[in-house]
Formats: C-alpha cells, structure tokens, sequence
C-alpha cells in the first residue's frame, strides 16, 4: 500500500443552518468543538477591533 491509495482525509466545514440528521455523536463534537473555537476567535477579534476604536476616540477628543 502507498500512499497515493489513501483518501486524503476533508477538512471538516460546517454550514450554519445545514441538515444535522445525517451526523454522528463524534461529528457533531468534532463540530461543536470547530464552532467554540471560531466563536472565541471572533470575540478576540472583536475586542481587539473595539480597543483599537478606544484609542482612536482617545486621539481624537
């Protein structure tokens, strides 16, 4: 066996509002732990967007 016999393995995407019925338990954990963690990277970059918008307040007063 080589390696060009193996499926190269899907990066796992996810589809808000897309039909649940057809996932595992394992999936749905693989996708809720994806989604926590977007959602942690969006807050950082929410508040990385609002300290910036402080500064710049701060600057112009």
């Amino acid at each position: 066996m080589s390696l060009f016999d193996e499926e190269p393995r899907r990066k796992t995407v996810h589809d808000i509002g897309q039909d649940l019925s057809l996932l595992s338990v394992a999936e749905l954990d693989e996708r809720i732990g994806l989604l926590r963690a977007e959602i942690v990277r969006l807050e950082e970059e929410r508040s990385r967007k609002g300290d910036s918008k402080v500064a710049a307040e701060a600057l112009f007063r």
